[in-house]
């Protein structure tokens, strides 16, 4: 896939969207912003899925939304299976993605990020199989994959604080280079699941998803009123068209 078939969003994302919307998620993230500063001073403790997780200051902490993707790798995960799960944060997909898969990599750029995910797969009895790494997208990974899992950022403005970085993506640069390399890091018959809100730009993903040939279908979805306003949450299965040799 050449990268003129890409949606194009220049210097500055633009939003698909109105502009009364894009405001309103700017005001949106303002607020969650400040929630997560307030939120996140101390490490927090959650039981989630049947796992204990713990999460220091400037990782992003589990969500009411989290399970969504987190119940979606669980049922997803093939025994054999070599996974990635890129954007790591906590190492909470990882975790669960070790319970069957052969071998787990999972990646992120937040030091704090990489700390907290070593000690819960050691805390959970899946080191052996969970390798943890520093990478820029796909920077320091290798060889391909049966399932990528990625619960990227979901707004396009510019972070501020390695925690603002887990919730936003500066004119979506990482989701943008995650769909043009993605394909060339998963087996043929590979899946990507893939977590993703109305409270940022979904109409851009769906392009970026289409514009790399992968078929989408929805597996998860939550709804809630925000403000007045509907926000939807979705975890999309992703797979892509066999390569032909």
């Amino acid at each position: 896939m050449t990268g003129d078939r890409f949606p194009a969003n220049g210097s500055g994302h633009r939003p698909l969207m109105s502009e009364e919307r894009a405001e309103r998620i700017r005001q949106w993230h303002l607020g969650a912003i400040q929630g997560l500063r307030d939120g996140t001073a101390h490490e927090q403790t959650f039981s989630y899925l049947g796992r204990t997780l713990v999460v220091p200051p400037q990782v992003m902490p589990i969500t009411p939304v989290s399970h969504l993707l987190g119940e979606a790798v669980l049922a997803e995960v093939r025994d054999g299976d070599r996974v990635l799960d890129m954007g790591t944060g906590s190492g909470v997909n990882a975790v669960l993605a070790a319970d069957r898969a052969a071998a787990v990599l999972a990646v992120d750029i937040n030091p704090h990020a990489l700390d907290a995910a070593r000690d819960n797969a050691r805390r959970n009895g899946v080191a052996d199989r969970v390798e943890v790494r520093h990478s820029d997208v796909f920077s320091d990974v290798h060889g391909v994959f049966d399932l990528i899992v990625f619960d990227p950022p979901f707004r396009w403005f510019t972070p501020h604080s390695l925690i603002e970085a887990a919730t936003t993506d500066e004119n979506y640069a990482t989701l943008t280079r995650f769909f043009r390399q993605a394909r060339r890091h998963l087996a043929d018959d590979g899946r990507m699941l893939v977590f993703f809100g109305s409270s940022g730009d979904l109409a851009y993903l769906h392009q970026l998803a289409d514009a790399t040939g992968f078929r989408r279908e929805t597996l998860a979805q939550h709804g809630v009123v925000k403000d007045g306003t509907q926000v939807d949450y979705f975890t999309y299965r992703l797979t892509a068209p066999k390569a032909r040799h």
